[in-house]
């Protein structure tokens, strides 16, 4: 078994028979601030989940006499850890079989350093968020603060005095997020991951330079901002509270059996 220790680092396990790959995800991930557990085998992986607490999952789906696969589908079923399946340049239908399983993303050998990297990086990102975000509600229809309304349906905001505030497409989206987690601190990725998924204007553009324009559009003083607020090394907080208006829905029909 090889660990490598960063304090306050994600702990990654990596799950691989072979000693050459188990030694170089171990080394790179940890060379990047990330704590290491690396194993070769199917009980050492259980061991480990068992003891420890582990943040992502780097797993071959060929160990030898074992199969990846059920040992991803044993993980899901008790861990809402996610997963990177590794497996072969040609085996399509292992990947295919695994994001059925609940697994989060794949990478496929030979791999270099630098995308394993950038892979476990966008699934801590998006875990970071799920757990951060309130569980997207359907059925929700506005968010209110302060006098304002954010129609999520018409993607509409309107201020106190019923004066329509036209948005851009990322502009909303970060309202967006702001509003569904209010007086929580936003680092600058989590609002850069939340806004990528629908919006690509976001994605070219500092977040720095949208919240600018934002605050333009809904602070009384920008530059002395009431609502969005900077948290200094950290990131982003919405300083009101928000008020979530439901749609409205017909009472549920009794099951028949």
């Amino acid at each position: 078994m090889n660990s490598i220790e960063s304090k306050g680092a994600p702990h990654i396990l990596a799950v691989d028979d072979d000693p050459v790959i188990r030694q170089a995800i171990a080394d790179y991930l940890g060379e990047h601030d990330m704590d290491v557990t690396a194993v070769a085998t199917g009980a050492e992986m259980g061991r480990v989940l068992a003891e420890q607490t582990i943040d992502a999952i780097v797993l071959d789906l060929r160990l030898a006499g074992e199969d990846g696969m059920e040992l991803a589908k044993k993980v899901r079923a008790e861990f809402t850890v996610p997963i990177i399946m590794v497996t072969g340049l040609k085996e399509e239908a292992d990947r295919v079989m695994g994001l059925e399983l609940g697994a989060d993303d794949y990478i496929t050998k030979p791999f270099s350093p630098r995308e394993l990297l950038a892979r476990v990086r966008a699934v801590l990102r998006r875990y970071a968020l799920a757990k951060v975000l309130p569980a997207r509600d359907e059925k929700r229809r506005a968010y209110r603060f302060a006098g304002w309304e954010l129609n999520l349906r018409s993607r509409r905001l309107t201020s106190p005095k019923g004066k329509r505030i036209g948005l851009t497409n990322g502009e909303f989206m970060l309202l967006q997020a702001f509003c569904a987690a209010p007086r929580r601190i936003l680092a600058r990725d989590q609002l850069l991951e939340l806004s990528r998924l629908n919006c690509a204007e976001v994605y070219d553009r500092s977040i720095d330079v949208q919240i600018l324009r934002l605050r333009r559009k809904i602070e009384l003083d920008p530059s002395r901002p009431e609502f969005i607020k900077t948290e200094r090394g950290a990131g982003y907080i919405f300083d009101v509270p928000v008020d979530v208006i439901h749609t409205r829905m017909a009472p549920a029909r009794r099951p028949i059996w």
